[in-house]
């Protein structure tokens, strides 16, 4: 579990824009245009922006465990 903490000074890498957690799984780029999310592995952040850009095109609602 990611604390509050942490979340409340995590930005996207790519845009600095803030995330939210969803489904405790996820980190999702607030801005409309980037739209990268970021996955959480062993509540490890993983924000690399290559790693969101494999999810850019993959709707909030579709995302898998990752």
């Amino acid at each position: 579990m990611i604390s509050q903490d942490l979340l409340d000074i995590l930005v996207c890498p790519a845009c600095k824009t803030e995330v939210k957690l969803v489904r405790d799984t996820w980190l999702v780029c607030q801005n409309d245009e980037c739209r990268r999310k970021y996955p959480i592995r062993e509540d490890i952040p993983i924000m690399l922006v290559e790693e969101g850009d494999k999810y850019v095109d993959v709707a909030v609602e579709d995302l898998g465990t990752p």
